[in-house]
């Protein structure tokens, strides 16, 4: 597909990541509800979440391919392929295991769709059709589970700080750090599947071009 294609399509989604983290932000800060008191604290605290800061990678990441399509180098592929898989797994686990606990509505519906259905959409998609390919590789793969690894220990530690959790999966106060620990060792092989199974997919994809 021609280059002005894939910049519209990265546009899109870099906007609706804006877009929906924004609406997230003033729709948590306006929620009197919940463990955190001021409206600051509640904005402050959307960003904990693994959902947000997926977005906030997919965003960063379709923003630059979408001023320059053909970018590489290490860095930005680990980025590009830590946000595919981690906007991936936000989407399944959502729609699989959380959907069904909320019962929202107005902007708070609207933002959560975005973050949570749009963007994971767009993003896995507009890898497929216009990755850029070439920049899977296994070392990507290995640095690429430096996020989720990060985020589970910064969690981790908030929580024994604030005495708040974001996922019931990863609630000490509900199933011990026992409980924790070992489902954060599922989700960070689930990322390390999807991660080597998005470079397998990549290397498909990327044949018949150099043929």
């Amino acid at each position: 597909m021609p280059a002005k294609w894939s910049r519209v399509w990265f546009a899109t989604a870099a906007f609706c990541v804006g877009a929906g983290v924004l609406i997230s932000v003033f729709t948590a800060a306006n929620n009197s509800a919940g463990n955190f008191r001021t409206p600051t604290e509640r904005a402050f605290n959307t960003f904990a979440f693994f959902t947000i800061q997926s977005n906030l990678i997919v965003g960063i990441t379709t923003a630059l391919l979408a001023l320059k399509p053909s970018r590489s180098g290490i860095v930005f592929a680990t980025a590009r392929l830590t946000g595919v898989v981690a906007i991936t797994v936000t989407g399944i686990v959502y729609h699989v295991a959380l959907g069904n606990l909320l019962d929202l509505e107005g902007w708070d519906q609207l933002g959560n769709q975005l973050v949570h259905t749009v963007v994971p959409i767009l993003a896995v998609v507009g890898w497929l059709m216009f990755g850029p390919r070439e920049l899977t590789s296994s070392r990507a793969v290995r640095w690429s589970l430096l996020f989720p690894v990060c985020w589970l220990a910064f969690t981790l530690i908030r929580g024994a700080v604030v005495n708040w959790y974001p996922y019931p999966f990863i609630d000490v106060t509900k199933i011990g750090y026992g409980g924790a620990i070992l489902n954060c060792v599922w989700v960070s092989l689930l990322l390390f599947g999807l991660a080597a199974g998005a470079t397998a997919v990549d290397r498909r994809l990327r044949r018949p071009a150099s043929s």
